[in-house]
């Protein structure tokens, strides 16, 4: 159940063509189903479906349905499961419905899970229109075979580290039947061909229930570059007035300014750091050079003092030694800037 959670998460990311679906105000943005095969033969299916209100008033359904949003569930589905406890669910004899009101400007998504008998087909109607129904099965635990619908070749996905087959239905009119019938045994195969453009022409399979299949092709071009979703996260945001490649362009500009001054600024600190530590050992070195000459001239002093006979012997050797021992040590410190 975690497995599949990430999973029908990780498709709200996917590119979608949102359509308007009962109201003219509730919008799908989506509607995902992972077909995932049991233990015990039975097909367990996964739904997942985003509708946003697109009014300025919080939708409470329609009077004409029980609920908020109604979902009708196949003939035979056992086991019921709607992830969202908050949502309200109201089981009826076709289904069930939402109780909880969608605000306005908000989405609600309703995820939810049904087991389907072995053998039994799996025939469902959706009350919205779509141009595309995307269904899931996982690589290498069979294939889907449908009727009256207008399908592309499967294609290979992979989420969250699994490789799912994918089913794209097309053209889907308010209130059709989705019908198809699991394949334990048989494995897909993927036809597409690419012509070194950006789009890919793939073979669409449309059947009326019966062994006739007539093959036409549809061009699929790249997906928008931005998801519906972020569209829908930013005009909910308070930052909905700016236009958001104009902010992004501004905000990329302020970080690349703040982190320039902070490179200059670091750098100017660096140079006044090292400026300082000259200035110091200049300092330093000046004054043991002239202690040096000091202690030289002193030297100097006392030999003549020693020669006129103004100076005992004893006294001149006592302070010639002292004199050498400091000039000894001024030398030595004066080897650390020259040496």
């Amino acid at each position: 159940m975690k497995r599949m959670a990430v999973l029908l998460l990780s498709l709200l990311f996917l590119p979608f063509t949102s359509v308007y679906a009962l109201d003219e105000s509730i919008k799908v943005d989506m509607h995902y189903i992972v077909v995932d095969p049991l233990e015990d033969g039975n097909l367990n299916l996964q739904h997942m479906a985003n509708y946003s209100n697109m009014g300025n008033q919080e939708y409470d359904g329609e009077e004409s349905h029980e609920g908020v949003i109604s979902i009708q569930l196949p003939l035979g589905a056992l086991n019921l499961q709607v992830q969202d406890k908050n949502l309200g669910m109201k089981v009826s004899n076709k289904g069930f419905s939402t109780t909880l009101p969608i605000p306005a400007a908000e989405s609600q998504i309703i995820s939810y899970s049904y087991q389907i008998p072995s053998g039994v087909p799996i025939v469902f109607p959706l009350d919205y229109p779509l141009e595309v129904l995307q269904i899931l099965v996982p690589e290498g635990k069979g294939s889907l075979q449908f009727s009256e619908a207008e399908i592309s070749a499967p294609q290979q996905i992979s989420i969250d580290s699994q490789t799912y087959w994918m089913y794209n239905v097309l053209n889907i009119k308010p209130g059709q039947e989705i019908k198809f019938s699991y394949l334990k045994d048989a494995q897909p195969a993927a036809e597409a061909s690419v012509d070194g453009t950006d789009e890919n022409t793939q073979a669409i399979t449309q059947t009326d229930g019966s062994s006739e299949q007539v093959t036409s092709s549809v061009t699929r071009t790249s997906p928008d570059f931005h998801n519906p979703g972020h569209i829908r996260l930013w005009n909910q945001s308070p930052l909905k007035k700016f236009d958001p490649h104009i902010l992004m362009i501004i905000l990329g500009v302020i970080l690349v300014a703040g982190v320039g001054y902070f490179v200059y600024f670091r750098w100017k600190n660096r140079i006044a750091d090292q400026r300082l530590i000259a200035d110091k050992e200049e300092s330093e070195f000046k004054q043991l050079l002239a202690r040096q000459n000091a202690i030289m001239d002193k030297i100097i002093e006392l030999e003549e003092q020693h020669a006129v006979g103004n100076l005992p012997d004893e006294e001149y050797s006592a302070k010639l030694l002292a004199y050498k021992e400091h000039l000894v040590q001024v030398k030595q410190n004066l080897s650390r800037f020259v040496g």
